[in-house]
C-alpha cells in the first residue's frame, strides 16, 4: 500500500466484503498490520451524508442504510416477531445489570424465569453466557452481546435510555431495590418479591428498550 488512499481503500474494501461486522484489530489484521483508526474516521465522514453510512457497534464496524431511508427498503409484507412481556423483562435486566446470574434475574422480577426465555433471547443472539460466578454454586451469568447493540442501534450499553430518566418515570425504583436488597449481606436471607400491577414495569421497559433506532443493511 504505498499511497496514503490505498489504506482507506482497503479498509473500504474489506468491510464492504466481510459477512459480519469486523473489529479495528481484525481490519488491521487483513490489511498487514496497518493502523486504521484514520481511515474509518475519514470514511466514516466520507459516508455520513450517503444513502449508506459506515458505523460503529459495541466496537464493530458495518455499513448500514441511512436510518431516513429505510422505509425504501422495506419489504411490504413484514414478519414481525415480538417479545413476550417475560423476555422484554428478561433483557431490560441483563443490559441494564450485566453479567447476572438467573437467581438475580429471578429476584429482580419477583417471579421465576423459564429457562426457555433465556433461551429466546440467546437464539436471538441478544444475551449470552459470560462466565460463572465465583459463589457457591458457581451460577452461570449472562450479558447482551455486540449483535444486541447492532440491532437497537447502539454504540455501547452507554445509549441504552437513562436511568436517571427512567427513574424519574418511576419505572426503575423496584428493580433497583430489589437489586440492592439482593446484594446487601443484611438481605441475602429474604426473598425479594416485587408486586407488578396491569401495566407494570416491564410494559415502559418494552417500549424504551425494543425501539430500533436505525435499519442494519
Amino acid at each position: 500500500m504505498s499511497r496514503p488512499d490505498d489504506l482507506v481503500r482497503g479498509v473500504e474494501a474489506a468491510l464492504f466484503a466481510a459477512e459480519e461486522p469486523l473489529t479495528a484489530e481484525q481490519l488491521s489484521a487483513h490489511l498487514g498490520g496497518a493502523d486504521v483508526r484514520e481511515a474509518l474516521g475519514e470514511l466514516e465522514a466520507h459516508y455520513r451524508e450517503r444513502g449508506v453510512r459506515l458505523v460503529e457497534r459495541g466496537k464493530r464496524w458495518q455499513f448500514q442504510t441511512a436510518p431516513d431511508l429505510a422505509h425504501l427498503l422495506r419489504r411490504e409484507k413484514e414478519q414481525v416477531r415480538r417479545l413476550s412481556r417475560a423476555a422484554t423483562e428478561v433483557l431490560a435486566i441483563v443490559a441494564y445489570h450485566e453479567p447476572v446470574s438467573r437467581a438475580e434475574i429471578e429476584a429482580i422480577r419477583g417471579v421465576q424465569t423459564s429457562s426457555g426465555t433465556l433461551d429466546v433471547l440467546m437464539e436471538a443472539g441478544w444475551v449470552r453466557a459470560a462466565g460463572r460466578r465465583e459463589v457457591p454454586g458457581r451460577p452461570v451469568i449472562y450479558a447482551t452481546t455486540p449483535e444486541f447493540l447492532g440491532h437497537f442501534g447502539l454504540s455501547s450499553r452507554k445509549d441504552l435510555p437513562g436511568i436517571d430518566e427512567l427513574k424519574a418515570a418511576g419505572l426503575l425504583d423496584p428493580v433497583d431495590e430489589a437489586y440492592e436488597a439482593l446484594h446487601s449481606p443484611a438481605e441475602t436471607d429474604n426473598a425479594v418479591e416485587l408486586e407488578e400491577g396491569p401495566e407494570g414495569p416491564g410494559d415502559e421497559l418494552d417500549e424504551a428498550l425494543l425501539e430500533n433506532r436505525g435499519e442494519s443493511a
